[in-house]
């Protein structure tokens, strides 16, 4: 009597925390806080700045024109709005009259951002423009007061640049002609909050000894990285588990800087991944996943292998948010024959660490 091998990923230590959960519960669970989490500081994380690079502030079509939203990042509150000439903006969320948040009540006056509390408008330049009910603006508003951020739309998203220093943007934003072609489905969407600084992530693409003993594949990959500049790309080649059995397939992934991150598979269905990345705090990170597909494949006899190669893709990210949730910082990590170029990687990811002025390992490891 024989018996069909079912190829994908196995059940693993990791994946045993959420395997049982129904959809809704899992779907609570990637936003959920920790149960029984330690500080930054004990886990190392608070040593690392924020990446200075774009970063997915919220989906395009979550901020309609007039809209303001509230936003956390990079341990600040900003106000993010929608001008009538339908362009993004954000300043810091707090007044300089008063001190109200204008991120939670203000409202969109032309292009201008009000104030919830006295209507102070200002500028996405960080000056005020207008105070109603006054003859006059004080001298200290008329100037820059408030901090501003760089906006680009994109892919979907609506993306802030950050540097600590206020530099303006080093590079444009890489765009996916899949994200708007009307052939390819549209996106299916999907979040986490993950406890931890991004470059634990990112590291994530480097390591190839993980994938046997988280995910549970049958062999490592067979994986090529390089480096120019602000990029990183990535080639994969590996076995892909169907209910049907393995399939050859290959993953090219990429980095433009550490927050906009995007991969493309192929080998079961084309399927393009773009990654809306943005940290909250130091141990605090929202990640989106953002999945498109031609729609011959997603609705065609491919379809059901189109979609379970999403939902293997899921499965993997929850398995390793497991680790993440919990992992500490090494800055003098022990690597080993086999574990692949993280070394590479964190000598690559260094630069993007203002603070650390062109290091290539954490300045306190330096010191020892």
């Amino acid at each position: 009597m024989s018996t069909q091998i079912d190829a994908r990923t196995p059940p693993v230590a990791a994946f045993q925390i959420v395997g049982a959960m129904s959809p809704d519960e899992l779907k609570a669970w990637r936003v959920a806080p920790v149960t029984g989490q330690v500080s930054a500081a004990e886990r190392g994380i608070d040593r690392i700045p924020f990446p200075f690079g774009w970063y997915a502030a919220c989906y395009s079509d979550e901020l309609a024109v007039g809209e303001v939203k509230p936003l956390r990042a990079f341990g600040k509150d900003m106000a993010l709005w929608r001008g009538e000439d339908g362009q993004p903006r954000m300043i810091d969320a707090y007044c300089k009259h008063l001190g109200a948040h204008m991120g939670v009540g203000g409202k969109v006056h032309g292009n201008l951002l009000e104030c919830p509390f006295h209507a102070w408008r200002y500028a996405e330049d960080g000056t005020v423009k207008d105070i109603p009910y006054s003859k006059s603006i004080p001298p200290q508003v008329k100037r820059k007061c408030t901090r501003t951020w760089p906006m680009a739309e994109g892919n979907g998203f609506v993306w802030m640049w950050y540097h600590p220093e206020e530099a303006a943007p080093l590079w444009e934003l890489d765009v996916f002609p899949e994200a708007s072609d009307p052939d390819w489905t549209a996106y299916d969407r999907y979040e986490w909050i993950v406890e931890a600084p991004l470059q634990f992530l990112t590291e994530n693409v480097a390591d190839l000894a993980h994938f046997k003993y988280v995910h549970g594949t049958a062999t490592y990959p067979d994986a090529e990285i390089s480096f120019e500049g602000h990029r990183r790309l990535g080639i994969v080649k590996a076995k892909l588990g169907t209910p049907q059995g393995e399939v050859d397939g290959t993953i090219t992934n990429g980095n433009n800087g550490p927050g906009q991150s995007y991969s493309r598979f192929s080998g079961i269905s084309e399927t393009l991944l773009v990654t809306g990345m943005m940290p909250v705090e130091h141990d605090k990170l929202c990640v989106r996943f953002a999945f498109t597909q031609p729609k011959d494949q997603a609705s065609g006899p491919m379809g059901s292998l189109a979609r379970a190669l999403i939902r293997d893709i899921l499965k993997q990210f929850d398995q390793d948010k497991v680790i993440w949730d919990r992992q500490r910082f090494v800055e003098q990590a022990l690597i080993c024959e086999g574990d692949g170029p993280i070394g590479d990687l964190r000598r690559w990811y260094y630069q993007f660490y203002a603070e650390w002025k062109g290091a290539t390992q954490p300045p306190s490891a330096e010191a020892a």
